[in-house]
Order: structure tokens, then sequence, then C-alpha cells
């Protein structure tokens, strides 16, 4: 064998192995994201700049009531699943990297601020644990027992904050915590006792400064500064939910969708057909907005220069744009039936909105509000893309 092919034949062996090693897609994850399958269990792996469909990963459990946060470099999403599956996936790979059956039902979870522990709040058994994001090993299990009887509350409102905390809120105790996981085997909590009846669900605002906790029970919102917990937790905006007579209630807004837009944040009103205004300053009503429903998303594009808006049955087809310069709606569009969830690029050039009934995710441009793309989808709910990987509370 001459020399010339001896080298042909090297170079087509290192070609055959190369060929059959399997890795990651070389490229990066900003323009990535997720799409919820409830119905089926799975998960849509999505380009948001190309409006396809990547990867499709199967074997998430009961996803009817799912979320997600995202690792530091946006490879990784944490799937909080209904039936209390923790699952890893990758997103380069679509696949499941690790899973762990944490809880008997739980409806979401948080990311530590320096990417290293993931917390889950569990309605049963109520409490609070925290993994390593790497392994997925219990490092820490908060129980939340109240009262003398020892009873365990339903937790809600789990959010991240800075200095290695998460904070929660207790739903059937009306309280809400706050837990320094700095040293997560030795972890110190505080608890602010009598905030309000029932809260439902909470928010933390961009800064990570102030916590908010929507109020069921009672008109009303609580809140704890974390610069000062010392203050204790005070009520803001009172008489602003449910109004003077008893509304009904056909879905809970998710004040995770909090918009916030320059000093003012746009809030769903409880019940009402109505966008509250508040300003973040004073924390004061500075307004509301009338919309074709009972809001339940309230999204702000990034720029801060309009707010989206989903609806309750039975107007959960509509989506009501609103300016914020004028505080008026200035589109309303009809994605499909059952619209759950919006979602927006990381400049706000897109939003993506899942329609349940219709199996299908609606892509609009946001400033012509052209159609741009229709992906089909099994029952999607959630869409998470991974610019939420570098902000505080999501």
């Amino acid at each position: 064998m001459n020399f010339r092919n001896y080298q042909t034949l090297l170079l087509a062996a290192l070609v055959s192995i190369l060929s059959g090693c399997s890795g990651p897609v070389l490229r990066g994850t900003g323009d990535l994201g997720v799409i919820i399958e409830r119905a089926s269990g799975s998960v849509q792996i999505v380009d948001s700049s190309k409006f396809v469909t990547i990867a499709s990963v199967q074997g998430l459990g009961d996803l009817s009531h799912a979320s997600l946060v995202y690792s530091r470099d946006g490879r990784f999403a944490y799937v909080f699943g209904r039936d209390g599956g923790l699952t890893k996936v990758d997103l380069l790979l679509g696949a499941i990297e690790r899973r762990v059956m944490q809880a008997g039902n739980s409806i979401g979870g948080a990311i530590s601020q320096d990417g290293t522990l993931v917390a889950a709040q569990n309605y049963s058994p109520g409490g609070v644990k925290v993994f390593a994001a790497e392994t997925l090993e219990l490092v820490a299990d908060v129980p939340s027992v109240y009262g003398d009887a020892g009873l365990r509350s339903k937790v809600v409102g789990l959010a991240d904050a800075p200095g290695g905390r998460f904070v929660w809120s207790l739903f059937d105790a009306g309280e809400i915590w706050v837990g320094d996981f700095s040293d997560p085997k030795q972890a110190r909590i505080e608890k602010f006792k009598d905030i309000g009846k029932q809260p439902y669900d909470g928010l933390i605002t961009p800064n990570g400064r102030f916590y908010l906790a929507g109020l069921f029970g009672e008109d009303g919102m609580a809140m704890v500064d974390l610069w000062h917990p010392e203050l204790g937790a005070r009520r803001i905006l009172n008489g602003y939910g449910k109004g003077e007579e008893k509304l009904p209630v056909y879905k809970m807004p998710h004040l995770r969708g909090w918009a916030v837009a320059g000093k003012y944040a746009y809030v769903p009103a409880i019940g009402r057909h109505e966008v509250l205004v508040v300003d973040t300053e004073t924390w004061l009503e500075a307004g509301r907005v009338k919309v074709a429903g009972q809001p339940v998303f309230v999204i702000a594009r990034p720029d801060g220069r309009q707010v989206w808006v989903n609806f309750a049955f039975p107007d959960n087809g509509n989506v009501d744009v609103i300016d914020v310069e004028s505080r008026k709606v200035v589109k309303q569009l009809a994605p499909g039936k059952a619209v759950l969830h919006m979602e927006f690029t990381p400049r706000g050039e897109s939003v993506w909105i899942s329609a349940r009934d219709d199996n299908r995710v609606v892509v609009y441009d946001t400033a012509s509000f052209a159609q741009r793309a229709v992906l089909p989808a099994q029952a999607p709910s959630g869409i998470f893309f991974t610019s939420r990987a570098a902000r505080i509370g999501f």
C-alpha cells in the first residue's frame, strides 16, 4: 500500500468515527424556547428566530399546570409537573437528563440567583423542596407547617430573590416566608404572619426588591420589602380586587404575568373586566383600563410600549393589546380557542400565543399584528423562552 492510499483510508476511518459520534448541535441557546403540551406530557423545543420546532421530548408526566425555569446558560429547562415530577431537559440534545418525583402535587418552582439551586413549591405535601441544579439531589426540605395543630399549607407564589433567597406564600395559613439558602444545609426561614386571607399567587419585582402576594380571600395585596424585611408585611391596593359585591371568578389570574412598563405596573383585576395601573413608587392605583374579559395574564412587550392581555372563559379566545401611552386597547386579536399563555421573543418583535383547544401556537408581529407563523402542538399551554434565564423572578 502506498502512502497516498494509506492517507485516504485513514481519512475515511476518521470521518466514519466522527460521524458516529453523537453530541449537541453546535449552536447557541439564546433563541430557543419550550412549549408545554399539557395533554400528552411532552414538550416542544422551538427556535424563535426561524419559527420551527427542533425537537420533541416525551415522558414528563402530568403537565396540566406545568411551568419551568432555565439554567443560567439557557441549555437546561427544569420542568415542574402537576404530579410532583421535576424534570431536567437538555435543549441541545432534545432529551431528559434527569427526573425525580419529589411531591404528590406541585405547581411550579424557581432557580436561585447563582443558578446552583432549584426549588419546587408543593401543594401536597405542603412545603418547598430545594435541589442541586446539577444533579437534582435534594439539599433542603421546608414543610409548610403552621398553627398549633401542625397543619401543612399549600405553597404558592414561589420566587427567587437576590442573596441566595427564595420567597413564597402559604395559601391556607395567610403567611409569607423568606428562605435564605446561601447555606442550603442550614437554611434560615423568616416568617411574616397575618398578611391576609388566601394568598393565591406571588411575584417579585424585576429589581428583586419587592415581593407581592395577591389575596383571594379579601381585597388587596400583601407586600414585603426585601431590602427592609424588618418593616414586616404591609397591605397595598386595598379594595382593588373583587369590588363591593361578590363577583364570579372563572379563572384565577397569574400575578407572575404582571406587566411593568416604566414606573407603572399593569395588574389583572380579580373578577373584573379591567386591568389596574399601579404606580410602583407609591404602590397606589393610578388608573384602570377596560378590557374584553377577566384578565389572566397581563404581559408587557420588552420595550414597555405595549401590554398584552388574555382572558378567562368565556372570553378566552381573545387577546387585547393596550397602548401604554394612551392606556387604551388599540387592537384585539383572536388567536384561537382557549388562549392560555403568551411569550415575547427577547427583544419583543414577535409574540407567541398558545391556543389549547385548537392545538396550535400562533406567532404575531408586534408592530403590524400580522400573523407570522402557526405551529401545531398538542393542547399547548405555557411558552417559555431562554431569555428568562437572565431575569429575576422568571
